[in-house]
This record gives structure tokens, sequence and C-alpha cells, in this order.
């Protein structure tokens, strides 16, 4: 789950990582009312949940709270394009008004987790204030990384020794580490995927700032969190993916036109791989888990056929906590209730096969029914591209 930059400072401040003083605004009198506590002069942040704002104009800085009010008439509404929105952009709902800051220096601070060590690394970059992959890309040296050990943490060794590299010195190596140990802190207690601040500023008086902030979670984790899970912002996230949610169904839209509906992580990566395989384009991913019961299924349908770009449905499921039959009745209460304007090509496999292929084909639908994975992609990937 990501959040907004407003509210991972937030959180960032419970931690004791300084951030500039200011608030979100949802109209242009709010802009105003805190451009005025702030002073006049403030700088006004498009709160979407993307990066390179300020490429597409979602950065701007107001001399006074006028100014601000007049800004904000203009940015709450836009269609904020950036490289990370795609074409359509993002429209903007909020914004963060807060504080100008005094810039000497811009560094790059994360932490995520390091899939190949298996274990959260620490980066950091003199390079701040450019998007870390191009840094990475154009001149991998100048990320240093350090990993945090599961067991004793991130030592403060490692936070000065990343101070260093910086090229901090003194007092301000020393913040900047006790800084680094804040975030890791901060990282582990909130269950987060990524804690990344990009900038971390050293201003003209020698204080580190975060100036912006970004945080993701583990979805499987916020349970445990629910202050974070009340950041959750709809608004900000695919509609078919906010309706999967609240079905308990795992849902990523993808660009292709292949629907698929799967029973397992696993297998869905298996289904999307072979589907690439024979020539075609996998248009989602979507798990209903192994313990999926008809009604999931038949939701699981009508949000496939919701997606306007699929052209061509491959339901691959593998009965074993999931029984055959259960599957084939949700299907065809799904399709008898939904207007289905595409093939459907159906590899069923696993416990009760044989009672779910007679429903399937008992039923009256139109349903193909392939003989195992490859035959199944071959199918739905022909039928798809004929539409």
């Amino acid at each position: 789950m990501k959040i907004h930059e407003y509210q991972a400072k937030q959180i960032l401040k419970r931690f004791a990582i300084e951030v500039p003083k200011g608030d979100a605004a949802f109209s242009p009198k709010e802009a105003f009312a805190i451009a005025s506590r702030l002073g006049g002069r403030s700088v006004l942040k498009a709160q979407i949940h993307a990066g390179g704002r300020g490429k597409g104009g979602g950065v701007k800085i107001a001399a006074d709270a006028a100014e601000a009010e007049r800004l904000a008439q203009q940015m709450i509404g836009m269609s904020l394009v950036t490289p990370q929105t795609g074409s359509q952009g993002r429209k903007v709902r909020r914004l963060l008004v807060e504080e100008t800051v005094p810039i000497a220096r811009e560094i790059y601070l994360g932490v995520t987790l390091d899939r190949a060590r298996s274990v959260p690394v620490v980066m950091a970059s003199a390079q701040g204030g450019m998007e870390i992959e191009e840094v990475a890309r154009r001149d991998p040296q100048a990320i240093r990384i350090e990993p945090v050990d599961p067991l004793v943490g991130f030592r403060p060794f490692q936070a000065r020794r990343i101070a260093f590299a910086l090229g901090l010195a003194g007092e301000q190596a020393a913040g900047a580490a006790r800084l680094m140990q804040s975030l890791v802190l901060a990282y582990r207690e909130t269950d987060a995927s990524l804690a990344e601040i990009n900038p971390l500023v050293l201003t003209s008086s020698g204080t580190l700032v975060a100036l912006d902030a970004k945080m993701t979670f583990d979805d499987s984790a916020l349970y445990r969190h629910p202050e974070i899970r009340e950041l959750r912002d709809p608004d900000e996230e695919d509609p078919l993916e906010v309706e999967a949610s609240a079905h308990a169904l795992n849902y990523i839209k993808l660009r292709g036109n292949v629907g698929c509906m799967v029973n397992g992580a696993g297998l869905a990566m298996a289904t999307m791989d072979i589907i690439k395989l024979v020539g075609g384009q996998p248009a989602n991913f979507l798990d209903v888990g192994g313990g999926a019961t008809s009604e999931q299924i038949a939701s699981a349908f009508k949000i496939l056929m919701a997606d306007r770009s699929v052209k061509g449905v491959l339901i691959n499921i593998f009965g074993g906590i999931l029984r055959g039959d259960i599957l084939a009745h949700g299907l065809v209460e799904a399709i008898r209730q939904v207007e289905v304007r595409v093939p459907v090509v159906v590899r069923l496999e696993g416990t009760n096969v044989e009672e779910g292929r007679r429903i399937l084909r008992e039923s009256g639908l139109d349903f193909t029914l392939a003989d195992g994975m490859l035959d199944a992609a071959k199918k739905v990937v022909a039928l798809a591209g004929s539409r």
C-alpha cells in the first residue's frame, strides 16, 4: 500500500526525523490559511502516488499566501502527467503546503528489501534529488549500500560509514548516522517495504531535513497497523484493484488483452509466462486463492469483464483446496449475471475435475475447454487476437 508524501512525513516525525513545517490542503482556501501560518512564502506540492511531479508542474513556489491560493486554484483538479503516470496523468485532489528550506546539499537515502540478499538494505547517494534508478544505471558506484542484519539490526558503524562516504564530517556525520538509524526503525516498526527520503537536504545552517518522503507498506501486515491502513487513498488506485481487494482477491491491472483468472500466485505467474511464450500479452494478474468460494469466483469474473481491454479470458485452475465443481458453479453463476462479450478458455485440473468439466459442458454456456496449460494459452491467444 502506498501513501502520500505528507502522510509519510507525519510518520517520519514520530521517529524524530525532521521535516518541513506544513499541512495538507484540499481547497484553495485551506492553502491560503496554511501559507499564512507559515509566514506567506511556501511550496505547493501536488499529492499523487507518482514521482517526477516537479517535471509535470506539480511543484510550485508561492511568494505569499495570496499567490498560494491562486496556485492552488490551478493545481487542485488538474491532471498531472509525470514519467510514472503515463500519458493519461493523475488527477490532483490535495496539495502539501509547506515552508521553504534553504538548501546547501541534496542527498538520497532509502531503506528497502534486497531480494538477492534476503535482508533490508540502507541505500544512500550524494546525488540526491534525482531518480535513484537513473543514478544506478549511469553510475552504480555512486550508491552506497549497507545490509541490515535481521538479528542485530543496523549497526552504528554502518551508519557512520555511509555518512563518511557521503562526504559528511563532524556533527553533520553524527546527525546523519542518527537519522539513518531512525529511518531503519521507522521501516521496521511500520512493516514498510520502502522508506525513502529524496532529497534529504543539508540546510545552510547545517540541519538535515527530509524535504521529500515516500513510504510503501506490506499489505499482509496492515492488520497490525490499523492507523496506517486508514491512510489508504482509493482515488490513487485502479478502480478494478480496489474492487478486487473488497472481495479479498489479488488483482493487478496490466496492459495486455488476455484476462487471467488463476488460483495461486505461482500458477498465476506461470500462466502469464506461457501466454507471453505463445505470443500473447496478459491483461492482469488475478489470483483467487486456494480456498476461493463460488461468490469470489463470480466477483473475479465480473472484474475481468469490467476491463474493456480484455479480448479473451483464460481460467487456469488446479483444484486442490478449491474443488473443480465449486469453480464451475461459480463460473456458471458469474456468466449468467454478466454480459460476456469475449471468448472464455478453461483449463481445469485436480480435485473433482471431471464433475467440474461436466457442469461447464452442460451449462449451455460458451466455454472452450483446454487440455493442459500450453493448449489453453494457444487457444485463448488465438481467440483474443481474432477479436
